[in-house]
């Protein structure tokens, strides 16, 4: 477990980014992708100053070890700790191959990543924010895997976005019952419950590709239960298939404020849902496909009153048109 101190009287502030998943060669000088989240990653730390950056996965492609290395080091420059777990491209190459991505981070003293248990999986681990001497909140960081099986409504076998392990499960409430201070919880595939979160509270009246970024804030477009929620959604829900109790699972110690995804790229919709604000994270950058409206990190403020959380956006325009690097 790491331990990071929150000041008394100050917010404790977690700058939460995903999918920065740029290849080897999109880290070449006067590559736009890099040009677009190296600008992005600086406009979100000069407006947040955050102590802590988590990142939800998919940080480079499995195997791609120069993206690894090129990721922690524009991260290290600005000399804040940052924790990650590994997304579905991260664990494609297998055990072995996430073992060698994670030493490869490790070498980096800023990077608080653990391995943790080889049975639940690379890096299921806990940041314990204290304030003198006493934990005051907890990020649970958790690798939600690739792909498992899942057998078809025909009878045939077939695969599906991964879901967590009961042991990890059994971790989870262990440890929070343990720390016995409130958390939230980043990993990078989301649990079913996202898609039902999603179908209770938009009005299904409205199509959500049609929504701008604006007015996805609005409240005529949520129920009313579920006021507060916001956000688009421009794909599907990347989930395993159906629900395994996860959800239930991990919200039932009643210490999770919220759980932060990412892996749906172009979704960052924020919604309560049976007490646990289910969300996805801001993703950074251009890597893999993106659009651009939906571009920055997602902001948890820790106060002495509770967490806060909001999208912070960053217009990427300048460096797109960009023709030289921008120093």
């Amino acid at each position: 477990m790491k331990v990071l101190q929150k000041q008394p009287g100050r917010d404790f502030v977690v700058l939460n980014l995903t999918d920065p998943q740029l290849s080897n060669g999109e880290w070449a000088p006067g590559a736009m992708q890099a040009r677009v989240l190296k600008n992005t990653l600086r406009a979100l730390i000069e407006r947040t100053h955050p102590d802590l950056i988590t990142i939800a996965g998919d940080l480079a492609w499995a195997g791609e070890m120069e993206s690894y290395e090129n990721l922690c080091c524009e991260l290290d420059q600005y000399n804040i700790p940052y924790a990650p777990v590994w997304g579905n491209h991260d664990n494609q190459g297998g055990p072995a191959q996430v073992d060698k991505q994670a030493d490869v981070l490790l070498k980096h003293p800023l990077c608080l990543l653990e391995k943790g248990d080889p049975a639940m999986g690379c890096g299921n681990y806990v940041i314990q924010i204290e304030e003198n001497g006493k934990p005051v909140y907890a990020m649970f960081m958790v690798d939600s895997h690739d792909r498992m099986p899942v057998t078809n409504p025909d009878g045939t076998q077939g695969d599906d976005w991964a879901h967590l392990l009961p042991n990890q499960l059994t971790w989870y409430q262990e440890e929070a019952a343990k720390l016995g201070c409130r958390n939230s919880l980043v990993m990078h595939i989301p649990v079913y419950e996202y898609l039902d979160a999603w179908n209770a509270a938009w009005k299904q009246e409205y199509d959500p590709m049609k929504i701008t970024r604006e007015q996805a804030y609005e409240p005529q477009y949520w129920n009313e239960e579920y006021a507060g929620a916001y956000g688009n959604k421009y794909e599907g829900v990347g989930s395993y298939c159906k629900s395994l109790g996860e959800f239930d699972a991990l919200r039932a110690p009643g210490l999770m404020d919220y759980m932060l995804v990412g892996h749906d790229h172009v979704n960052n919709y924020v919604i309560n849902y049976k007490g646990v604000k289910l969300t996805y994270i801001l993703k950074i950058g251009a890597g893999c496909y993106w659009t651009e409206k939906l571009n920055g990190g997602t902001i948890l403020s820790i106060s002495d009153k509770g967490a806060e959380l909001h999208h912070e956006y960053v217009d990427a325009t300048p460096w797109i048109e960009a023709k030289e690097e921008t120093k």
